[in-house]
């Protein structure tokens, strides 16, 4: 059996960085005197791709458009008492509950694949309980008890299992495949909001919250029929062996201490803008068309930081990606208050910094190498864990920084407002972003010198 040889040649930082692509699987790899289908390509690759692309509207629908059902618990509408702290409290626990059990899920389905097949139908029937709940609570600790941390659990199910699916079917062209995936989550930012709005308005929380119940079944049943494993299941009910040498290496947590940094500037952009547009004076619609942008600009990104995490560099598309996000925070979003500056800043950005987790698959791709046994899928869930980190971070220290100051200035900085510190925040998380492509360039050239980190080699 013929195998794929990593290349040896590297052109600088950002030449591509190939190891061993999976575990042990490979596209002519035979299993039980049968050939594995091939990865990368074929209807079994697509399908699952297109499944796992079209499941992020169920799993993520909700969470991105907290924001629209804050506003509705905030207002007499509800009929539901409780402060904005704690309404933001629903939205803060899901997200971050979400995440942060990626890592556990993750490791379980890898030590026990037979669970993937009812993890799914699992997580499915957890949100469906969670929602009809929710539509029934009238208090604050109810609904984080249904919709912050139920509901999250019953994402968080759905999600792994399908993710995992996918990352058996993709292996050169993995970051290719992840950024469609987040590129999905991001075109439900875009249209979500404004659906979840219109149902308020015309028929209010409860047939919202079961209208939504039913789309949520009607989207997974099809979804979990026609997503299958690439690999089939091992006859033995023997847990798998895991290696957690990676964990034992600084690149896994340098890495990992920036998708945290990066996670906890990230949050603040799309979580304050309709508030900031609203505060510095412009129309009621400007807030809500700035998030929709900022959605809409993150589709195109996360699938071309994905194509270039495929083809040059965890170093060299993590730098990319994070100043590309820290150049308009602050020269667009610090410098102006007009609407015009804030269309671009947004575009400029949600390309950018909703391009970073596609370029976890390059990350993948150098822990991989360095630790040859480890599973790519569960390094993917340890990667979910760190941004949650962030997310759950992100909340507190933004509500911290728009405090820092007394009062809404009257000149025309962003940097003048109350946002300020926060505008700040946010630019200098974008930068140390790339606290793993720091380190490696200079770990690099304290070994071979300084004329090694440039991105072109001298003969």
């Amino acid at each position: 059996m013929s195998e794929r040889e990593p290349e040896s040649r590297e052109l600088s930082f950002v030449s591509r960085e190939r190891g061993p692509a999976h575990d042990d699987d490979d596209d002519d790899m035979l299993q039980n005197g049968r050939s594995l289908p091939p990865t990368d390509r074929g209807r079994g690759a697509y399908v699952s791709l297109a499944c796992c692309t079209v499941a992020q509207v169920p799993i993520w629908g909700y969470s991105v458009s907290y924001g629209i059902f804050q506003e509705y618990y905030s207002s007499s509408k509800s009929g539901i008492a409780g402060s904005p702290g704690s309404f933001a409290t629903i939205g803060t626990s899901q997200m971050g509950i979400m995440y942060l059990m990626m890592p556990v899920a993750f490791l379980l389905l890898h030590r026990h694949p037979r669970l993937r097949r009812w993890c799914g139908p699992l997580g499915l029937l957890v949100t469906v309980v969670s929602l009809v709940s929710s539509a029934f609570v009238d208090s604050v600790g109810g609904l984080i008890a249904t919709q912050g941390v139920l509901y999250a659990v019953g994402c968080g199910l759905l999600f792994s299992p399908i993710s995992m699916y996918m990352d058996e079917w993709f292996v050169q062209r993995k970051g290719m495949a992840y950024g469609v995936m987040w590129s999905g989550k991001a075109a439900v930012g875009v249209a979500m909001p404004f659906v979840f709005s219109a149902l308020l308005d015309r028929f209010g929380l409860r047939a919202t919250l079961l209208s939504w119940t039913v789309a949520s079944v009607v989207l997974t049943c099809p979804l979990l029929f026609f997503l299958k494993p690439r690999v089939p299941l091992p006859p033995s009910t023997q847990a798998r062996p895991l290696s957690f040498e990676f964990l034992r290496r600084a690149p896994f947590w340098m890495m990992q201490l920036g998708i945290a940094i990066q996670a906890l500037g990230y949050i603040m952009p799309s979580t304050y803008m309709a508030t900031y547009a609203s505060n510095i004076g412009l129309s009621s619609v400007s807030g809500p068309i700035l998030v929709a942008l900022f959605s809409f600009a993150s589709i195109p990104g996360a699938v071309v930081h994905g194509v270039l995490g495929d083809r040059i560099s965890a170093t060299a598309v993590i730098l990319i990606s994070s100043f590309g996000s820290a150049v308009p925070v602050f020269l667009l979003w610090g410098l102006s208050r007009h609407f015009a500056n804030m269309i671009v800043f947004v575009l400029v950005y949600g390309f950018f910094a909703g391009g970073f987790s596609s370029t976890w698959s390059s990350m993948m791709r150098e822990i991989k190498r360095d630790d040859s046994s480890s599973d790519t899928a569960v390094i993917f869930g340890m990667l979910l864990g760190g941004r949650g980190v962030g997310f759950v971070l992100g909340g507190p220290v933004s509500g911290a920084l728009t405090t820092a100051r007394g009062a809404l200035s009257e000149e025309s900085l962003g940097y003048a407002t109350i946002y300020g510190p926060m505008i700040l925040c946010t630019g200098i998380t974008a930068i140390l972003g790339a606290w793993g492509s720091y380190w490696k360039l200079l770990n690099k050239a304290a070994s071979q010198g300084f004329s090694e980190c440039l991105p072109i080699r001298h003969p």
